[in-house]
C-alpha cells in the first residue's frame, strides 16, 4: 500500500512572501512524498499591490485556495482587523484542506493570523525566517510567531541562536538560509539584464535611458511611525531628485501608512518632477533581482537590501528604523530621513561598484533543505519551553 503524501500548506500573504519561499515551493511540489497546498491571501490576491497571484500562476504553480481578508484603511486599526479576518478565513481554509503542516513566512501581521489558526487547530506550524531582529511591529509579530510554531526554518546562524534562547527545542530549529538567496544565486549565474523593464512591465513614467546606470528605490511605511510616512517619503523623493541617475521606484506594501507613502509619490508626480523617475508595482522575483544586480545601488528600507543584496554585493542606502538590528553585510550604509544625509549616502554608494558577495543569509540551497526537513521531521504539535 502506497504511503499517503504529507500535505504541506504554504500561505503567501504579500509580494515579498512569494520571493521568500519560491524555491521551497518548487522543491515541495517536486518531492514525491509531499503534496503542496498553496494558499494565496491578503494583499497577494489584490492587483493594487502588484498582482502577485498572476505571477505565481505564470511560474507554473497551482493555487489551492484564495483568501480575501484585507480591510481597507492602511492604518493600525485596519491592520488589526485584517489579522482578525485572516484568522477566521484561514481557520476555514485549514479545516477544508486538512494539512499535515502549515508554513508561515516571516513577520507580517497576516503571518500571525496563519500561525494562530494552525496552532489552535492542532496543526504543526513551520515558521520561515524567525529569530531576526528589526524595528517596527514586525519584531513583536516575528517572535510571537516563533512561540506559536513547532518547526523553525531560520535564515542565519545568529537567528538560530536567538530562537533557541527563546526556549525552542534545538532539534526543531534548522538553519536553512533564505530561499530568496537561492534566487539571487540563480541570477548571479546569469546576471545579464536581458529585458527592458519599461517595455516588459510598463509601469508609470517617462521612457528612461538606463545605459549609464540607475538607482532602485523601495521604501515602505514604518508601522510604528505610520503618521510620518508622508514626510518620510518626501525626504527620499527630494534626495533622489538631486541625483543625476534615473530612478526606478517600487510602490509600497499594504502596511499602515502606505496611503501616506503613495500620496507623497502622487504629489511628486503631479508637480511634474518625475522626468527621471519610473514607478512600478511589481516584477517577477528573478527580474527584480536582475534589475538590482545591474543597478548602481538600492535605496529605501526593504529587507531585500540586507538580505538578497548582501549576496549580490549590491550597494544599499538603508533609510530609517525599519531594519534596525537586522544582521547585515558591508554593502549597507544607513541614513536618517533627511534629504542631505540620503543624498550624500546615495552619491557615495552609487560610485562603489560591487561589494564582495556575503553568504550571511545562505548560499543558495535553502528551498531543497526546507522541503527535506518538512518531509522527514516527525510531526507533533506538542512543545515545552526548553531551559
Amino acid at each position: 500500500m502506497t504511503e499517503a503524501k504529507r500535505k504541506i500548506c504554504v500561505v503567501i500573504t504579500a509580494r515579498p512572501s512569494y520571493s521568500r519561499i519560491k524555491t521551497a515551493l518548487e522543491a515541495i511540489r517536486d518531492d514525491q512524498a509531499l503534496e503542496l497546498q498553496l494558499v494565496v491571501a491578503a494583499s497577494a490576491v489584490l492587483t493594487r499591490y502588484g498582482n502577485v497571484m498572476e505571477q505565481i500562476v505564470d511560474d507554473g504553480f497551482e493555487i489551492t485556495e484564495k483568501v480575501f481578508m484585507v480591510l481597507e484603511g492602511q492604518n493600525p486599526t485596519s491592520m488589526a482587523k485584517t489579522t482578525g479576518i485572516g484568522l477566521l478565513e484561514l481557520a476555514t481554509t485549514f479545516s477544508n484542506l486538512k494539512p499535515d503542516i502549515v508554513v508561515t513566512i516571516a513577520d507580517r501581521y497576516e503571518t500571525i493570523a496563519t500561525a494562530i489558526a494552525g496552532a489552535y487547530m492542532n496543526i504543526p506550524v513551520a515558521h520561515v525566517q524567525g529569530g531576526e531582529v528589526t524595528g517596527s511591529i514586525d519584531e513583536k509579530v516575528r517572535h510571537a510567531v516563533t512561540k506559536l510554531s513547532d518547526i523553525h526554518l531560520v535564515a542565519s546562524e545568529a537567528a538560530r541562536e536567538r530562537v533557541i534562547r527563546m526556549g525552542e527545542n534545538p532539534a526543531a530549529v534548522f538553519c536553512t538560509g533564505c530561499p530568496s538567496v537561492d534566487l539571487a544565486a540563480q541570477v548571479m549565474s546569469r546576471p545579464k539584464l536581458a529585458f527592458d523593464p519599461m517595455q516588459k512591465y510598463t509601469g508609470v513614467g517617462p521612457k528612461l535611458d538606463l545605459s549609464e546606470g540607475y538607482v532602485v528605490v523601495m521604501q515602505h511605511p514604518v508601522t510604528t511611525e505610520y503618521e510620518q510616512s508622508l514626510r518620510h517619503v518626501w525626504q527620499t523623493l527630494e534626495a533622489m531628485d538631486k541625483q543625476k541617475l534615473p530612478v526606478l521606484w517600487f510602490w509600497p506594501n499594504s502596511d499602515a501608512g502606505s496611503d501616506g507613502t503613495s500620496s507623497g509619490i502622487r504629489q511628486f508626480r503631479e508637480q511634474g518632477r518625475d522626468s527621471r523617475f519610473h514607478f512600478y508595482k511589481n516584477m517577477s522575483p528573478h527580474d527584480f533581482l536582475r534589475l538590482l544586480l545591474d543597478s548602481r545601488c538600492l535605496v529605501g528600507n526593504s529587507s531585500v537590501g540586507v538580505r538578497e543584496c548582501a549576496f549580490l554585493g549590491v550597494p544599499v542606502v538603508n533609510i530609517g528604523t525599519r531594519q534596525v538590528g537586522r544582521d547585515r553585510g558591508k554593502n549597507v550604509i544607513d541614513a536618517d530621513y533627511d534629504v542631505e544625509a540620503i543624498s550624500i549616502a546615495v552619491a557615495e554608494q552609487s560610485e562603489i561598484g560591487r561589494y564582495e558577495s556575503d553568504s550571511i543569509y545562505g548560499s543558495g540551497n535553502a528551498g531543497v533543505q526546507i522541503a527535506k526537513i518538512l518531509r522527514e521531521i516527525p510531526i507533533t504539535n506538542q512543545k515545552r519551553l526548553q531551559f
